[in-house]
């Protein structure tokens, strides 16, 4: 397991890098999912956030169609 990787498990809320790299996706795809509410975001002041709970479960989700 990578140091990224053990980073990103450590913690269930995750930032935007962390985020898209757990879903191999581009960071810019991530934040047109979160626009359009298909992958809630955590704010905290200006800074964003994912659940790595709100990722699985869309991970789920496209597994049984969108």
């Amino acid at each position: 397991m990578s140091t990224q990787q053990s980073k990103i498990q450590s913690h269930r809320l995750i930032k935007v890098n962390a985020a898209a790299e757990y879903l191999a996706i581009s960071e810019r795809k991530l934040w047109d999912l979160s626009q359009n509410g298909i992958i809630p975001v955590v704010r905290l002041g200006r800074a964003t956030r994912y659940d790595l709970i709100d990722l699985d479960n869309f991970i789920e989700k496209m597994k049984n169609g969108p």
